[in-house]
């Protein structure tokens, strides 16, 4: 039988933290898929329609926390398919790390003003 492998440390917190974002995409993925592709038809979406369902409270904290846990659980994959996988260490890891935070910064600030843009909430 072939030997399991996975560049993951099974007992951090990132390794869970994984797992837990995936399930978390899984089912938000499916009721973006059931309500824009199938409640609403690509061509009966609008602006007015999104700014809509943005304007509520839970889709659009389901919308802010989508956007984190898309956010950590893709950084987190490529960090570590980069830094364990081909096994870089050193200034190589540092660098690694600090391109993938400021880009996963600008992609959470980039991602709460265009949802901010699409709410009459604040």
């Amino acid at each position: 039988m072939a030997e399991h492998y996975s560049s993951f440390d099974r007992s951090g917190t990132k390794w869970l933290l994984q797992r837990v974002t995936a399930a978390f995409l899984v089912v938000v993925l499916a009721f973006h898929f059931f309500l824009l592709h199938f409640v609403n038809h690509a061509a009966d979406v609008t602006f007015a329609g999104t700014s809509a369902r943005m304007s509520t409270w839970t889709y659009f904290s389901l919308m802010v926390l989508f956007l984190l846990a898309a956010t950590f659980h893709g950084v987190n994959g490529v960090h570590n398919a980069i830094v364990h996988r081909d096994g870089i260490d050193g200034w190589k890891q540092t660098a690694v790390t600090a391109v993938l935070v400021v880009a996963s910064l600008i992609m959470v600030v980039q991602g709460l003003r265009t949802a901010l843009v699409w709410t009459n909430l604040f």
